[in-house]
Parts: structure tokens; C-alpha cells; sequence
């Protein structure tokens, strides 16, 4: 990749990521021979422009050099999350069409459970470090390998990202390779760049897994490519993550909202002890924040909080800066890139400003789903106008607020009511941590509203918390819209992503058919 080249030519000490967790760094110049290295492995192989290999991988520096090293040898590369189940590895492999799969030492345990169902195959199976039973040694590949060199003039390669499944098996989203004629151009949205201000002076926090498409993506394209450095987690800690943004100088960094609410959760005494004034970028997406939470944060960090809305799929994206959510609490921004938004009914009609609808974009670059060509159909309207399913309104500037998935409506006695607007009348509360609202069955009405309830404080008196949220749904919610069921938690189901997951908490009630 042309990027770290250049980085490797013109600084290649600097340090292109930090692994604290793991006492590691790696500079530019050992990345870049590093993906050389393994790009020559991987096309020794006998894998061609076009292929792909999967990423079984936890965050660690070989996950930053194997991305690099695909896209040198013109490979499609999938990063697999690390919680999935062997039947979900085994689908993944077979719908990406994987020709190899390179597993961290970390996941062993998972590894070994993939041999025993049988779930990789006979895809050829490699494992970082050394020890792993019927698993290739990637550094012992690597030795056969052990200078860089010039490669063949192949297309550049690129990720092959699945979406996260919060309501079924995941989607694939594969998109063309880049050519070698054209290896210098990104093959990615620069707008970011002069949004958020990235550059080589850049140092980015990743707290999350770098499998998702969001870290991936700040990590090595806004970040590495551009000569910034990373700081990469093992894993998210709220207090580790604040002195890691102390000793690095972080300028950005990238969360979804259940971390700051845990990083909102620290003692105040351990949230101020810490230097924080590099920080100038933070960024969240992934999940609706609630409007509290995130004014909390912009008391605590100032106003340095950026929100996004998109997806995988690139069909279009909003961005609002800290100071124009201030002025209109709880907006996800107006689009980007001169895409245009519509909010439409179910038959494709434009509705008018305020009234709440499928989100749909206009002017993005078409995509499909990776062999799901009526998934694909149903992103789309008559129009041409695409949407990832969500529900939404626009106020008379055009300003965008999420309502709900279309999938997580709660239906009662004939009338659609939104979760998230009765998750933002509970979050109200200051003895709420997290909330979420969903529909379960009721024999008079189809289905009722129920609330799923994090306390502030896990040793609360339940009881007493339930009848003064009930008092608050009585002030602001109508009728239909409160609660009939409630149930308190220690946390709520999510992905790693951060996405609630609604289906887990609808299945305990259903009934057997």
C-alpha cells in the first residue's frame, strides 16, 4: 500500500501503532517490511487478485500487518469477530469464500472448537506465534520470507466487511479492487480527513476491537495511512483509556455510548485525575446516545464530541459537530458528501418535515450484499433511493433524529410506537444508567411495551425506582406509550459493537411454537 510506503521512506521510526496492553510498538519502517514479508507469503500461497483470507484475530500488531500485507497481494480480507460460534465462523468462511484463516494466539480455545466441528474445512489454517496443534505457524512462514521485495503489480486489496447481524446472519458487503494503475488514489472517503483533522500529527485511541468496521477504518485508513499513530486497547477499560489518552497526548478517538456511560460510572475523583487537554476529537456512532449521557461527556471533555450516522453499506452519511448538537439536542446531523435524505412512508412517498419515516439516501454509489441479491432489493425503493432500514425525521433545516429500526416497532392495539422516543422519556431519570424498550406479546393489544432497566446504582430499591419511573411516564409519555411490564438489570445485551441487542431480550417471552 502506497501509504505506508511513503511513511516508511520519510519517517521510519516513528512509531505507526502502540500496543500498550501488550508492551508493544511498531514504527513505520517495521510495518512496512512486516507487510511486504507477508504479502509475499500469501501470494506464495498460490492466492490471486481476488482471493480472500479471513482474520480470526484479537487486537494485536500481525492484524495491522496482515491488512496491509492483503492489500499488497491484491487479497479481500475478512476480519472475524472473536465472539462468534464455530457455526458462524463456518458460515462466514464459506459465504466469503475464504481460502485461508489466520487465528490469534489469544483465541486458541476457539480455535481448537472450529477443528472439532469442522467449521474451517479445508481451508488451509494458520495461528500467530507458535504451539497451535494443526495450525500453521505464521512466523515460521514468515522466516521463508525473510527480506522485502519487489511484489507483482497487482490490484490493490481491500476489506470484505460483514454487517453486525443484530437481526439475522450477517451480510457480506463486497466491493471492486482498486488497480494497480490506480494504487495511489484512497479508495475511501476523504472527507473525513478534513472533518475530524486527521493528518500525520494525529495520535487515535481505538478502545474497541479493530474486526469492526469503524475502529478498522479510523485505525488503519484515517490514521496509519495518513502517517498518524494508533494506540490500540486489548480491550475497553474506562479508567485505562483515560491514562492512555494522558500518556500518548491522544488527539482522537472513536466510542460507541454504553463507554461513556461506563466511563461516566468511574468515580469523579478517578475522571479528573487525569490530563486530558490533548484530547480534540471524539467521536461516536454505532448506537443512539442519550441526550443526557452526552451532555454529560461535553461538560466533562468540553465540546469535542462528533457524531455520526452510516453504515457498512456506504449509502450515505450525517455528521454533526459538537456545537450544532448543543444547539439541537439529540440530532445525528445533516448528510455529507452531497448525498441528499428523504424520510419516506412504506410505499416510497416523501413525508413531510417532522413526520416520522424509513431514512432513505439519495446519490451515494450503489452497493450489494454479497450473495443476497433480494436483501440487496429491499434496500432500495422504486426510486433508487437506498436505506439501512432505520427510522427517522428531519426538522425544517433538515437536521436528522433517529426514531427506531423499522424491525424494533412495537405494535399495540393497532398503533406504532417508537422505543427510543419512551427510552428517552426513561433516560431521563438520574437514577437510570441504561435503558431499553421493546415489544413483547400480549394477548389484547399484540404486543405491549416493556422496559428493560440498568440502575445507576445496582444495590437500588427496585420497587421504589419502578413507581418513580412510572410517575415520569405519567408527566411525559401518552397512554399506549408506557410501560405495562418492567424488568431490572445488571446490563444490557450488546454487540461488541456497542448495538443493542433487542432480539435476546424479546425471546424470553415468546412463546413456543
Amino acid at each position: 500500500m502506497a501509504q505506508i510506503a511513503r511513511w516508511a521512506r520519510e519517517a521510519p521510526d516513528k512509531i505507526a501503532a502502540h500496543f500498550p496492553d501488550l508492551g508493544i510498538s511498531i514504527t513505520f519502517g517495521e510495518l512496512d517490511a512486516r507487510a511486504n514479508r507477508a504479502a509475499q507469503w500469501l501470494i506464495s500461497l498460490g492466492l490471486e487478485p481476488g482471493d480472500g483470507v479471513a482474520l480470526l484475530m484479537d487486537n494485536r500488531p500481525e492484524f495491522i500487518e496482515l491488512v496491509f500485507a492483503c492489500r499488497r497481494a491484491g487479497l479481500y480480507y475478512t476480519p472475524l469477530s472473536v465472539h462468534l460460534r464455530p457455526q458462524e465462523v463456518a458460515y462466514m468462511l464459506g459465504d466469503a469464500g475464504a481460502k485461508a484463516i489466520i487465528v490469534s494466539p489469544g483465541l486458541a480455545e476457539l480455535a481448537t472448537a472450529l477443528l472439532r466441528e469442522g467449521a474451517t474445512g479445508e481451508v488451509p489454517r494458520f495461528a500467530i506465534g507458535e504451539g497451535l496443534p494443526r495450525y500453521g505457524s505464521y512466523e515460521a512462514a514468515l522466516a521463508a520470507f525473510p527480506a522485502p521485495t519487489r511484489l507483482p503489480e497487482r490490484p490493490v486489496g481491500r476489506e470484505f466487511l460483514y454487517s453486525s447481524g443484530t437481526t439475522g446472519l450477517p451480510k457480506g458487503i463486497k466491493r471492486p479492487l482498486l488497480s494497480w494503475e490506480n494504487r495511489n488514489t484512497p479508495d475511501w472517503d476523504t472527507t473525513w480527513k478534513s472533518i475530524y483533522g486527521f493528518g500525520p500529527d494525529t495520535v487515535y485511541l481505538s478502545p474497541a476491537p479493530l474486526y469492526h468496521a469503524a475502529p478498522h477504518g479510523f485505525t488503519i485508513r484515517r490514521t496509519i495511512a495518513e502517517g498518524g499513530t494508533a494506540v490500540v486497547m486489548a480491550k475497553f477499560d474506562p479508567l485505562r483509556a483515560l491514562e492512555l489518552i494522558e500518556r500518548y497526548r491522544v488527539t482522537h478517538s472513536q466510542w460507541v455510548p454504553t463507554m461513556f456511560v461506563r466511563l461516566l460510572a468511574l468515580p469523579e475523583a478517578d475522571r479528573m485525575r487525569f490530563d486530558l487537554s490533548s484530547h480534540r476529537c471524539a467521536i461516536h456512532a454505532a448506537a443512539p446516545c442519550p441526550v443526557g449521557v452526552k451532555r454529560r461527556m461535553m461538560e466533562w471533555w468540553g465540546p469535542i464530541l462528533w457524531e455520526y450516522y452510516a453504515g457498512s453499506e456506504s449509502v450515505g452519511t450525517t455528521v454533526v459537530s459538537p456545537q450544532d448538537w448543543l444547539a439541537r439536542p439529540g440530532t445525528v446531523g445533516r448528510p455529507v458528501n452531497g448525498v441528499k435524505l428523504h424520510i419516506c412512508d412504506d410505499d416510497g412517498n416523501e413525508l413531510p418535515v417532522g413526520e416520522v419515516g424509513r431514512i432513505c439516501f439519495e446519490g451515494a454509489p450503489r452497493f450489494a450484499y454479497h450473495n443476497a441479491p433480494e436483501k440487496t432489493a429491499a434496500a432500495y425503493n422504486a426510486r433508487g433511493w437506498a436505506s439501512l432500514g432505520d427510522l427517522g425525521r428531519v426538522d425544517e433545516e433538515g437536521w436528522l433524529f433517529l426514531s427506531d429500526r423499522r424491525a424494533d416497532l412495537i405494535l399495540s392495539g393497532g398503533v406504532n410506537l417508537y422505543p427510543a422516543e419512551i427510552e428517552a422519556a426513561l433516560a431521563r431519570h438520574p437514577e437510570v444508567a441504561e435503558v431499553a424498550v421493546v415489544g413483547i406479546p400480549n394477548e389484547d393489544f399484540g404486543e405491549q411495551v416493556h422496559a428493560v432497566i440498568v440502575p445507576r446504582d445496582p444495590r437500588a430499591d427496585t420497587r421504589a425506582l419502578q413507581a418513580s419511573l412510572e410517575a415520569l411516564c405519567k408527566e411525559h409519555l401518552a397512554g399506549p406509550k408506557r410501560p405495562r411490564s418492567w424488568e431490572f438489570a445488571e446490563e444490557l445485551p450488546r454487540s461488541e459493537a456497542g448495538k443493542l441487542l433487542r432480539r435476546i431480550l424479546k425471546e424470553r417471552y415468546l412463546k413456543p411454537a
